[in-house]
């Protein structure tokens, strides 16, 4: 991957005492000729993928391919998230090295699925999520410790209120891009404490993109977890909701996880909402379908004379297959059999349902 990105409090440890000494190349070729077309405009590519909700069966095929290997599993999205900044939703806890795992309903993920996200070019993954107190509050913890021990940044769910305080702030290509996640609820369980978890609110969602902009963000994606589960179709709620963040100037994209099903995507006043993107891997018990199909969706922000804006978005369609082996695949870069275009097919229909002319890359 071209550029890969770095939070920006890593930015100081990579340029000095955890780098060697820097090497200077010289060359005796003639200097370019300069030319008087202007540069082009600052630019990054951004992509964002669905709920990571790993299943007993997942870390079952984990296993058998060697060591609780996630690898191979998610291999198969490589291409798709291929971006100056690539996000992720973490649906479930991790656990401990050593310690046990689980499934449906409270769960807790092999913390190899951290390494596994940050090997195949993960930068930053959202943590609110419905499941975030399935183990307890004492689970955040271990959770973003072993993201930490991943080198995967995190934002949604936190350890103490300094660090719910302080912005996610990442680096793309020079710009820093704030990220911001946000959940409708924790499956009735209490929030011990305010600060562990961001719960989902127009003002809640609005002043978190604000502090990130007065740290230093120019552009900022908010990660929000709603929605109706298995429903192709985005609810009221989510609509109002959406339309009133982005009429705010201080959150320039919204992406949406929570539902299991692809939802639709749509431009409200310039902005784009992607209102789902289903699962990018999971084993539901009962598979529906719809549960096994996702999307990634990117973006290239451009900066102009009014500030950033998006120039280009597009989507690639995602299918878990069950194999065996279980894989998750790229369905434009796979052959086609009659499960894959029927996924792509409805994957199309169901994207460009509120009218947006988006299309597959």
């Amino acid at each position: 991957m071209v550029g890969r990105l770095v939070p920006l409090g890593l930015a100081a440890c990579l340029a000095t005492a955890c780098t060697g000494s820097p090497v200077v190349i010289t060359s005796s070729r003639p200097a370019p000729t300069t030319t008087s077309s202007a540069p082009p405009p600052p630019s990054f590519t951004l992509a964002a993928g669905g709920d990571i909700l790993i299943h007993p069966a997942l870390t079952a095929q984990a296993d058998a391919d060697g060591a609780r290997d996630f690898v191979p599993l998610l291999s198969g999205l490589r291409e798709a998230i291929d971006a100056d900044l690539s996000i992720c939703h973490l649906e479930t806890p991790l656990s401990a090295p050593g310690a046990p795992t689980y499934g449906y309903p409270a769960f807790s993920a092999p913390p190899e699925v951290a390494k596994a996200l940050k090997t195949i070019g993960y930068d930053s993954c959202s943590t609110a999520s419905n499941h975030t107190l399935d183990r307890g509050a004492g689970a955040i913890k271990t959770t973003l410790d072993q993201m930490d021990a991943a080198g995967l940044a995190h934002t949604g769910s936190f350890r103490s209120p300094e660090e719910s305080a302080t912005p996610l702030l990442l680096d793309a290509r020079g710009v820093k891009v704030g990220h911001i996640a946000f959940t409708y609820g924790f499956n009735g369980i209490p929030l011990p404490q305010p600060w562990m978890a961001n719960q989902l609110s127009v003002e809640g969602v609005l002043s978190a993109a604000r502090a990130a902009k007065a740290a230093g963000a120019e552009v900022v994606v908010a990660s929000l977890h709603w929605g109706a589960e298995y429903r192709h179709e985005a609810t009221a709620e989510q609509r109002e909701m959406a339309a009133a963040v982005l009429a705010d100037p201080a959150v320039d994209l919204i992406i949406g996880t929570h539902v299991h099903a692809v939802q639709p995507i749509e431009q409200i006043g310039g902005k784009w909402v992607v209102y789902g993107m289903g699962n990018e891997v999971a084993r539901h018990s009962e598979p529906r379908g719809i549960t096994e199909e996702g999307i990634v969706t990117r973006f290239k922000f451009v900066k102009d004379a009014s500030g950033w804006r998006v120039e280009h978005a597009e989507y690639v369609p995602t299918l878990v297959e069950f194999g065996p082996p279980i894989r998750v695949v790229d369905l434009t870069r796979v052959e086609k059999t009659p499960r894959r275009v029927e996924a792509l097919q409805r994957t199309e229909s169901v994207v460009g349902s509120m009218g947006s002319t988006i299309t597959h890359r």
